[in-house]
């Protein structure tokens, strides 16, 4: 399905929100790393066994992936900017829940809240398509899709200096504070994109993906707890594949789905999607072993011996470096495409883990292997949204690419319970007490190197880039350009009444062999039309005008341009185009 405008025009996007959209992604950011610093304390604050504690971390992470593709289809149906303040609203709630409990069971609901803002990252990208010209999107996507280590990098030291300073619910009200700043800024600056899918909002399919996520990314963050080989477990992966499989048999079948399985299947969007797991592994990993080699104590004879702050800041140019990275691979991706700088990306990260496992003896050395990994992480986080923006209709941008941020968060729950089951069984006992190990360290570090191998390896499966030059447009030229553009890849025409006279803003529907909504649009003042054709073959086109009779004609696109025009006063005829 294409897109099509509301009744309202959108304001002019100003200046200004890029930085704001890319700042609600790192508001979001902080959501998922505020807790680090005190992770080890949560049992003794929360009054809970650490088998329980570990909830407040998990319920995150769940209600994070159920949302991102949930909110990114509302908000292609609905509306991109509604749907990101409503995320920011509720995560701003779950703060606030979280900030005045010091028990178990409303901290997990209050973090289940905040989990739902994780469906901003999609919502901002594909705000940005839809408002940005061409020339200034690329960086910004860029920027917006890297916010989210950007945020994680930053949010650790400045976590590790109010947990050391403050009480530990100062972590929420703070977070809660950013979260309305964010709303307010996005209220003031943001305009509501005009581009909507047709449609209504999929509910089973929501529920069934919601199911089959649930089942399938639970005993991924408990196994360790459980038992990788417990009924249990076992019989969680084999309901997850069950649900999940049928979800996609409904999902085929529905004329509206929650996520068009069929534009997944692209090999632009799957290997991208596959690739973004392998991203999301190998960023995780950095993240786990680099604060605990820097806080553990020089008595063991490899620990770094630094303070919780210390480690942060050591850590910190992740985030930043990935920042910086955005303009860089805005020049880098406009000479050499997006796959090309993803593929630059991997190997970045490849380079840096391979020297990281040579560099850990020393504080500087940490800070080393961050710049150069923050580097490849955000060429290619940076990647990702073109990617999948080039691959989908308009009106798929926010479904698309929170299914995309879904697979990066599947990354880094892999890389999670991956790396912390290497880390337990490779620990050894002192006291009583299970310290990680060099070796666990490097196992670590090489088991990213090989994600990161397989990431690459897809990648190099994507289709290869048009050659064909491009146009680059201003902000005023973005509508007329875009409009030629369709033009040679569909339908153009016009609305005529029964005297031949021009009939503004006329609904025209394309439908496809199967029934369904292809693309709908409104005619123009002079009674113009332009349908973009999503493939060659078959189609009918219906118009419909307020005082005026239905028609449908048929119409087949053999990809040749030609004109159709649609006579509401005549029956259906066949033309071909």
């Amino acid at each position: 399905m294409t897109h099509t405008t509301n009744d309202q025009p959108a304001r002019r996007a100003s200046g200004a929100v890029v930085p704001v959209l890319a700042f609600a992604g790192i508001v979001v950011a902080v959501m998922q790393t505020l807790l680090v610093p005190v992770i080890k304390d949560l049992p003794q604050l929360l009054g809970t066994e650490p088998s329980n504690a570990t909830w407040v971390l998990t319920s995150t992470l769940l209600s994070g992936a159920v949302a991102t593709p949930i909110m990114g289809r509302l908000g292609d149906l609905y509306g991109k900017r509604r749907m990101l303040i409503l995320s920011l609203a509720v995560m701003v709630v779950g703060a606030l829940v979280s900030a005045l409990t010091s028990t178990l069971l409303p901290m997990i609901a209050g973090r289940t809240l905040q989990g739902f803002a994780m469906g901003a990252i999609p919502l901002g990208i594909g705000l940005m398509r839809d408002m940005l010209p061409r020339e200034k999107l690329g960086s910004a996507m860029a920027l917006m899709s890297s916010s989210i280590g950007v945020g994680g990098g930053l949010a650790l030291p400045l976590a590790a200096l109010v947990a050391q300073h403050a009480d530990w619910h100062a972590l929420f009200y703070g977070a809660a504070g950013l979260g309305v700043l964010s709303i307010a800024l996005t209220l003031l600056v943001v305009p509501e994109s005009p581009m909507r899918a047709e449609g209504s909002f999929d509910v089973l399919g929501a529920i069934g993906l919601s199911a089959g996520l649930v089942l399938f990314l639970l005993p991924i963050t408990k196994g360790s707890d459980w038992g990788w080989t417990s009924g249990t477990t076992l019989g969680m992966f084999g309901a997850a594949a069950a649900v999940l499989v049928l979800w996609g048999v409904y999902e085929l079948r529905s004329k509206a789905p929650l996520v068009d399985l069929r534009t997944t299947a692209r090999p632009a969007v799957l290997f991208t999607n596959l690739a973004s797991i392998m991203v999301g592994v190998s960023f995780y990993v950095v993240s786990l072993v680099l604060p605990q080699l820097l806080q553990l104590p020089k008595a063991t004879g490899y620990g770094l011996g630094q303070s919780m702050v210390v480690a942060g800041l050591l850590v910190a140019p992740l985030g930043l470096t990935m920042m910086v990275t955005a303009p860089v691979y805005a020049r880098l991706s406009a000479k050499y495409g997006p796959k090309t700088t993803l593929i630059l990306g991997m190997l970045i990260i490849a380079v840096g883990y391979g020297a990281g496992l040579g560099l850990m003896s020393a504080a500087w050395q940490s800070l080393v292997i961050s710049v150069v990994l923050g580097a490849g992480i955000g060429l290619a986080y940076s990647s990702l949204p073109a990617l999948i923006v080039g691959a989908v209709p308009a009106s798929e941008t926010g479904a698309a690419n929170g299914l995309n941020t879904l697979m990066r968060s599947i990354g880094t729950s892999v890389s999670s319970a991956v790396i912390g089951m290497v880390l337990a069984n490779t620990a050894q006992n002192a006291g009583g007490v299970a310290i990680p190990t060099m070796h666990g360290f490097r196992v670590s570090f090489l088991i990213a190197t090989g994600a990161v191998a397989i990431g690459l390896l897809m990648a190099l499966f994507l289709p290869k880039p048009d050659r064909a030059p491009r146009l680059r447009a201003s902000s005023e030229e973005e509508a007329a350009l875009e409009r030629a553009e369709q033009v040679l890849r569909g339908f153009r025409g016009r609305v005529l009444d029964a005297e031949g006279a021009p009939v503004a803003r006329a609904k025209v529907t394309l439908i496809d062999r199967r029934g369904r909504q292809a693309g709908a649009t409104l005619s123009e003042p002079d009674g113009t039309y332009v349908l973009a054709v999503p493939t060659e073959g078959a189609y009918v086109l219906a118009a419909r005008a307020s005082g005026h009779g239905p028609l449908a004609s048929a119409a087949t696109h053999s990809g040749e341009e030609r004109a159709v025009d649609v006579d509401l006063a005549l029956p259906g005829e066949s033309v071909s185009a």
